[in-house]
């Protein structure tokens, strides 16, 4: 004797809910908004001032640690 095919009995709970799953896309499909000339110029400037910020404003080390580093190497 062999198996019969049978459809699958799909339960109540699982059948009300399946209409709350949706199918999740795995791309996004995102695009900035358009800027105008001002703002994409005052865009550039704010990039520009924040580079250079970040390049010219090292922190120098605490000068304790200087002192330590000093004595250690004596």
């Amino acid at each position: 004797m062999g198996k019969k095919d049978k459809p699958k009995k799909i339960s109540a709970k699982k059948e009300k809910y399946l209409k709350f799953r949706k199918e999740k896309t795995t791309t996004m499909d995102w695009t900035p908004p358009a800027l105008t000339d001002e703002q994409v110029k005052q865009k550039q400037e704010d990039e520009m001032k924040i580079s250079k910020f970040m390049r010219f404003s090292r922190n120098p080390p605490p000068t304790e640690v200087v002192e330590r580093k000093m004595r250690s190497k004596r």
